[in-house]
């Protein structure tokens, strides 16, 4: 969890400077995207024994709770997600001022 903090305290501070250069002041995460996201993180999950347990992972400490894998699993293809999305301009946030 260490490493992905650290990488989302960066992404996200690039994000505020990319942000403050192109005098943008609101950033929304596009439903599509958001859904896309999702999707992928839970195809991914269910290539593992994750989704099988009850676990915090999927929600299942929160009585009602749909059970969806949260993390995702493989941080070197996370961080290239990551740095692909903002190379392209934030490619699934809407930005606006």
């Amino acid at each position: 969890m260490v490493p992905a903090v650290e990488q989302h305290a960066n992404w996200i501070a690039d994000c505020l400077a990319y942000l403050r250069e192109h005098r943008i002041g609101r950033i929304d995460a596009r439903l599509a995207a958001e859904d896309a996201w999702v999707d992928h993180v839970n195809d991914v999950a269910n290539l593992t024994v994750f989704p099988s347990c009850n676990s915090w992972y999927l929600g299942a400490n929160v009585p009602g709770k749909p059970r969806v894998f949260m993390p995702y699993i493989g941080f070197p293809t996370y961080v290239a997600k990551c740095d692909e999305v903002a190379a392209k301009g934030y490619e699934g946030f809407e930005l606006s001022a």
